[in-house]
């Protein structure tokens, strides 16, 4: 997809390069090269990272790598006791400011929003003993569901680089991270983020990934460990949680915990506590809003981290609160010694019944030799494998390799999560590691995957690491009383060609045709596609989250080759449909007059998220209608409470109080939010003490902001009613506004209700109409419209305009002070060599500040002062050559009460940025 930027963009995103797929990404060598140097920042002839760990400034055991400020704010009360009582230093990379979320507290959006965001984030962390802060100025856009138009608009391979330079520069053992999975309403910012983070600690280490990167001064460095912070399952609260064990929904997850119950001396209070004071700072996005943490002790949870991949030895997950860094950052008592490497592969991720497979562990010594070693392999019941293999003596910073053939038994069954354990020993110590596999039948089948989960499940093949499939669902989309043609992939996992029979098990209220089918001569290691016709054919049924199991029908499709029946479930996702009529005639007056709207209008009522409400408290109706070059719509609410009501000019994030959204995906086959049209609306506004009309714009679609000017067309009506029970919203939206030609076959389309019952600007309940988890950002599971005899026009996309509002590095007083001190590159970038910018003689004027500045090469100095929370003065960022001048930096603002002014400088040029700070004395 080609993304466009508005113009003017002072710092575009960088765009990602033509036929640099993610495969070619992964397959580094030359590839990774090229792409790293041809971006902005990797030119020829960089400067070696002179200060970079020269003094040991930055030496992380722990990096966490996320998205936004505040989300680390989970795992904070673990990385805060890790901090406290083991000495462990934890660092946070975040690819954004956040600068695309709401602001609860204030009009700031863009850059100033970020930059404030960056300063909730850096206290809250601060709690936690946190002062590493690597925000990569990756713009945060929109709320979306796609990791692959994420991957876009970040720059793909550029951002990439960004984080493994900052791996590389911090060296931590430890990467936490978020879910990489791209399972039902994951965020694809988080999703992707967390891909990063998963190609850091595989890329990390390797030394034909990003080469340019050890001209900076840097050195290959591999990670021991990679978390995701939370886990999927259950688990008990209280100060023997951990003991007891997280019971996880994959039987071969390992999960670790911390519990947060933990005193800290250091605040005078639990851990708990001190998180709420954490997750209180993120003030912009409502969270000083949030309950605090239970008192109760036995109510305390845990903090839990699900194992993504180990390169050492793993300690008892239940054997402390510590467990989850001992064997990478902290010794395992009794355990080998700490620096000792433990890999367990296999040649893949699926074991087919009766037939071998290999499996490889390597053991690796630390700074002394291991004697006597041998290597063991633990496999289920009922699984083959070899005896016990003695390895010798392993000298130092050497390795040793043992290979298994490991086989499940004829009768297992397919689709079950195993773990394999392997255990090293040397004169009487030992450690263990394990190897997550799943059962399979030799051949398996199932409805095609969405194109973003295909890409998914390719990425996780290319990097070896299938475990992040287990809960990625495969779900198709089907309108209530519709019928479509689909491919049912049949994939074969064995050795050698096979005939498969495959059958396909509905629900009733649904057919398939054929619903049985042979499919023969499937190559080995390949596929086959057969199309079946899927037919929803009891319109009655519920749909979305109306219907049982969260609007998901169960669909199983069984493959049988050789006798070995492979059952795998997916899911069908029922949404619901309008057959809408035309319009005699419409005034937009927030009123529906006699043939304007014709029909009973479509109920948008059912709760989507949040608190669940009366329909006296939050309900409504829709009724949509249309002429050959428009389409209507009139939306009828009855609230209970007027939410608050926000300036005209803060017509932005709807979510905070009484608003709705009205979603069109003109030819409903929208991958992601980018190509389509949204309209939101706030029902009225604060003007002059009183109620105000209402004002509407487009968000997170193909182009954002106010209406007037990003969809003039439009027309849109509201009236509040008096005394309070509602309101009324009425729209025009010209077809000739949309961003494609529509198929009024089968457009996508849905209407959905914010609603607030405070003045707070937060919201409580969301209704809608097709309603599922993330549904404002997943089109393919929005409503079905169709617009009778109406022509299908011609597909014209509109190139998505993601506006640029990164607040950058180089701009942030925080991020230039800390760069200045630990010798890191303002947002990832590589770091210029020391001298090139110099900054002396600072002291303070009765207006300001003066310093003098040397730069030793030509660039871009912008120059701030800073009384640690707010920019109080700045001169205009301005080109400069090789030189020394005197600078007057005027106080523009007012310090707050006791504050300390510094100065913060940084210099930015084609091969890097340089930083600078000093107290105005």
């Amino acid at each position: 997809m080609s993304i466009s930027t508005p113009t003017p963009t002072p710092t575009p995103t960088p765009a990602p390069r033509p036929g640099l797929s993610r495969r070619r990404l992964l397959q580094g060598s030359a590839v990774l090269g090229l792409a790293a140097g041809a971006t902005a920042l990797d030119l020829p002839g960089l400067p070696p990272m002179e200060r970079a760990l020269a003094d040991g400034t930055v030496d992380l055991d722990i990096l966490y790598i996320g998205a936004h400020p505040d989300d680390e704010a989970w795992t904070l009360a673990a990385l805060g006791r890790w901090n406290e009582y083991e000495g462990q230093r934890a660092g946070v990379i975040t690819l954004t400011r956040g600068e695309g979320g709401g602001n609860a507290v204030g009009l700031e959006e863009g850059p100033a929003l970020g930059l404030i965001r960056e300063s909730e984030e850096r206290t809250a962390v601060g709690y936690a003993g946190i002062e590493h802060i690597f925000n990569l100025d990756a713009v945060d856009f929109f709320y979306t569901l796609s990791a692959p138009l994420t991957y876009d608009v970040w720059g793909g391979a550029e951002a990439l680089s960004r984080v493994i330079r900052v791996v590389r520069a911090t060296r931590p053992d430890v990467i936490v991270t978020m879910n990489p999975s791209a399972v039902e309403g994951n965020h694809g910012n988080h999703q992707q983020a967390a891909m990063f983070a998963v190609e850091a600690y595989h890329l990390a280490g390797r030394k034909d990934v990003f080469p340019e990167h050890f001209e900076e001064g840097l050195r290959p460095f591999s990670p021991r460990r990679l978390l995701r912070s939370g886990s999927n399952g259950s688990a008990d609260t209280g100060p023997d949680a951990v003991a007891a064990g997280y019971r996880p929904q994959v039987a071969s997850d390992v999960v670790f915990g911390a519990w947060n119950g933990t005193e800290s001396a250091r605040h005078g209070k639990r851990w708990s506590a001190v998180r709420d004071d954490s997750v209180h700072a993120y003030r912009t996005q409502g969270w000083f809003a949030n309950p605090p943490s239970p008192t109760d002790p036995g109510k305390i949870p845990a903090t839990w981290f699900t194992l993504i991949d180990s390169r050492t030895p793993l300690a008892d997950p239940t054997s402390s609160d510590t467990a989850a860094l001992q064997g990478a950052t902290l010794p395992i008592a009794g355990g080998l010694p700490l620096g000792t490497t433990l890999e367990v592969r296999s040649e893949r991720f699926t074991a087919l019944p009766g037939e071998a497979l290999e499996v490889t562990v390597e053991l690796g010594s630390p700074g002394r030799a291991l004697p006597g070693a041998s290597i063991e392999l633990e496999v289920p019941g009922g699984w083959s494998v070899g005896p016990v293999q003695p390895v010798g003596t392993v000298p130092a910073k050497q390795q040793r390799t043992a290979t298994f053939s490991v086989t499940a038994p004829a009768d297992a069954a397919p689709g079950e999560a195993v773990l394999l354990r392997a255990r090293a020993t040397s004169k009487g110590a030992s450690g263990e590691n394990v190897l997550p596999l799943r059962t399979a039948g030799p051949v398996e089948a199932g409805i095609e995957d969405r194109p973003e989960i295909a890409a998914f499940l390719e990425w996780t093949a290319e990097l070896g690491m299938e475990r992040l499939d287990a809960l990625v669902p495969t779900r198709y989309t089907l309108g209530s009383g519709r019928a479509d043609t689909v491919e049912v992939v049949v994939r074969n996992l064995s050795e050698s060609v096979q005939d498969a029979e495959v059958a396909i098990t509905l629900p009733e209220g649904f057919s398939a045709e054929p619903a049985r089918l042979t499919v023969e001569a499937v190559p080995a290691r390949g596929e086959k596609r057969v199309e079946v016709h899927l037919e929803n054919t009891d319109a009655s049924l519920p749909t979305a989250n109306r219907a049982p199991d969260g609007g998901v029908y169960p669909v199983t499709v069984t493959a049988t080759a050789g006798g070995i029946e492979a059952p795998v479930a997916q899911g069908l996702y029922l949404v619901p449909r309008l057959v809408a009529a035309p319009t005699e005639g419409v005034e937009v007056d927030a009123v529906r007059g006699s043939g304007e709207h014709p029909g009973d209008g479509i109920d948008i009522g059912t709760l989507w998220e949040g608190e669940p409400v009366e329909p006296a408290d939050a309900s409504g109706r829709t009724w949509v209608t249309f002429d050959e070059e428009n389409l209507y719509v009139f939306v009828q609410v009855t609230d209970d409470v007027l939410g608050t009501l926000l300036p005209p000019e803060d017509n932005k994030q709807r979510f905070r109080t009484d608003s709705i959204e009205i979603m069109i995906d003109p030819r409903g086959t929208s991958d992601n939010t980018s190509t389509t049209f949204i309209l939101g609306a706030l029902p009225g506004t604060a003007v002059d003490g009183g109620i105000g009309g209402p004002v509407a714009g487009r968000d997170h679609d193909n182009r954002q902001g106010p209406i007037a000017d990003t969809a003039p067309g439009v027309q849109i009506a509201a009236s509040i009613s008096d005394p309070y029970e509602g309101y009324r919203f009425e729209t025009r939206i010209p077809f000739a506004e949309l961003p494609d030609g529509i198929d009024p076959t089968g457009m996508g389309f849905n209407v959905v209700v914010y609603d607030s019952d405070t003045q707070d600007q937060t919201g409580q309940s969301r209704i809608g109409w097709s309603t599922f988890g993330g549904i404002q950002a997943d089109p393919s599971r929005w409503g079905v419209l169709e617009l009778p005899d109406l022509p299908v026009a011609d597909s014209a996309p509109v190139e998505p305009r993601i506006p640029d509002t990164a607040a950058r590095s180089v701009e942030s007083p925080s991020s230039i002070l800390q760069a200045a001190g630990d010798g890191t590159g303002l947002g990832g970038s590589p770091v210029l060599p020391a001298g090139t910018l110099r900054l002396d003689q600072v002291a303070a004027t009765d207006g300001g500040a003066t310093a003098r500045v040397r730069t030793d090469r030509a660039g871009t100095l912008r120059v701030f002062l800073w009384d640690g929370a707010t920019i109080v003065g700045a001169l205009e960022a301005r080109e400069v050559g090789t030189g020394t001048e005197t600078l007057e930096v005027p106080l523009t603002g007012t310090p707050a009460d006791g504050a300390t002014l510094r100065l913060a400088v940084s210099l930015e040029a084609d091969a890097g940025t340089a930083a600078a700070g000093a107290t105005v004395a």
